[in-house]
């Protein structure tokens, strides 16, 4: 999809599975047909503010007789306590797992009678539940009910949590032995080694949390002031009102969010290898890239593209893959944040081309950043990412995503109406500005899982730029989506 440039690791291995959902092409395509011409071309958002504060982002599709709707919470895993990492995962996942006078097996037949699904998840910045349900009656009226009230007044059971945890800490057990965990935790770290999005669940840490933590955390995070209520589907306006009232009508008053540390750039750049039987070595480079609404964003889309987000004409691709073989595989990506998430490289290769592959990842990167794309490169960029568009707006799945998006990241209402235009006004000199200044060689950070030791001699400066090339500008850190 359109805002979430790269999935968002889960703090904990509790992050449920989302329920499976079946695409609503027709709903796009008549919202398209028949706004192509008119303002907010691509979605009619219609926006306001609950009685208690909640905010509310409504797009109406008369199409087919659905609601989707998503309640989103200021409580992600950045406000977890160091020593009970993955509090927010357990608290998203245990919602449903009992309210006052019903146990989890009767909500979920309460939801299954009419045909409801819901989920509920948490992610480095915020928690979300949803729901999907038949806008006739009586299913409209029971499903909002009983979401309303697994919202409001979750009582956590013990017996379930306790269940809950324990499958939680086999799951983490299992993970903490793979190469691909390894690394990306690994990696956090050293991205973030003073900041919670540097954190990861332990055993240890899901061991420590208890009920009382979970009933605090309910109270203190999911409040109607940081509430974002997104909905989609065969509803007026003023029916959405209405549910929009009653979904957050009984949630606590929640608590002032605490202060959080500053993401700051590593000062230097740093390589870390750890030894590990996988037949492939696991690599990830990067450093600290940009937050929701950075005005680099677009710049670093389009640019991001032709160096590792654009597949199999990607630069990285031609570079690794198809000139040399050294990959299946090779990507990079801007995931953005509230604070700035990573600008990752990423890819796997045989432990003995372990060194090779590094050193043409950074050859390529450091010529990226020296020269730039051509314009041929821009120009195809932007007609795929234009092109695609409506494939990441396909489905009432995928809007409510991108509303929920824009309403806790406080986006412009036209983002989405404005994507398009956006994307072709970017230039060739705009990338090379945006990355000279937002990637900078000298504080990337380099993890390899696999091969334990380097195989070649020490390696020059990251990024260096090879023969016949200038030197890369200096700047600070930032970007966006693959």
């Amino acid at each position: 999809m359109i805002l979430e440039a790269a999935p968002s690791r889960p703090r904990a291995a509790s992050r449920p599975a989302r329920v499976p959902r079946r695409a609503l092409p027709w709903t796009f395509a008549s919202l398209l047909l028949a706004f192509s011409c008119a303002a907010h071309a691509v979605l009619p958002i219609e926006h306001w503010t609950t009685r208690n504060g909640a905010r509310v982002y409504f797009v109406r599709a008369p199409s087919i007789p659905m609601l989707d709707v998503s309640v989103g919470f200021d409580a992600g895993g950045r406000y977890d306590p160091p020593d009970k990492v993955g509090l927010a995962s357990l608290t998203a996942a245990q919602l449903a797992k009992g309210v006052p006078g019903l146990g989890e097996a009767a909500i979920a037949e309460r939801f299954a009678d009419i045909g409801a699904q819901r989920g509920a998840a948490a992610g480095d910045d915020r928690a979300a539940a949803s729901l999907r349900t038949l806008v006739s009656e009586p299913e409209l009226g029971q499903s909002l009910a009983m979401f309303e009230r697994v919202l409001a007044e979750p009582d956590f059971p013990a017996d379930v949590l306790a269940r809950e945890k324990e499958r939680v800490i086999q799951s983490l057990r299992e993970a903490q032995t793979k190469p691909e965990t390894i690394a990306q935790r690994t990696y956090g770290r050293l991205l973030y080694p003073r900041h919670p999005y540097g954190r990861y669940a332990t055993p240890e840490s899901i061991a420590a949390i208890g009920r009382d933590d979970l009933l605090a955390f309910h109270r203190a995070r999911y409040g109607a002031g940081s509430a974002v209520v997104a909905m989609i589907g065969a509803v007026t306006r003023e029916k959405a009102q209405a549910i929009a009232e009653q979904l957050t009508a009984r949630l606590p008053a929640g608590a002032p969010a605490p202060g959080l540390p500053a993401v700051e750039l590593p000062a230097r750049a740093a390589e870390q290898r750890i030894a590990h039987p996988a037949t492939q070595s696991h690599i990830l480079i990067g450093l600290p890239g940009i937050a929701w609404g950075d005005p680099d964003q677009f710049a670093l889309l389009v640019g991001n593209y032709v160096l590792g987000g654009g597949g199999f004409v990607s630069r990285l691709y031609g570079e690794v893959r198809e000139k040399r073989g050294l990959a299946y595989s090779v990507y990079s990506y801007f995931s953005p944040s509230l604070q700035p998430g990573p600008f990752t490289i990423g890819l796997q290769t045989q432990r003995e081309q372990t060194d090779t592959a590094l050193q043409v990842v950074r050859e390529t990167l450091g010529r990226f950043l020296a020269e730039g794309p051509t314009d041929a490169e821009v120009e195809a960029a932007k007609a795929n990412l234009v092109g695609g568009f409506a494939l990441r707006i396909d489905s009432n799945r995928k809007i409510l995503d991108n509303l929920a998006t824009i309403g806790f990241y406080r986006l412009p209402l036209d983002y989405l109406e404005r994507w398009a235009d956006r994307v072709q006004a970017v230039t060739a000199a705009q990338i090379r500005d945006a990355f000279a200044r937002r990637v900078r060689p000298e504080s990337l950070v380099t993890v390899v899982v696999g091969a334990g030791e380097s195989t070649a001699a020490p390696r020059a400066q990251a990024g260096a730029v090879p023969a016949g090339g200038s030197s890369p500008g200096a700047g600070a850190a930032p970007g966006l989506a693959r």
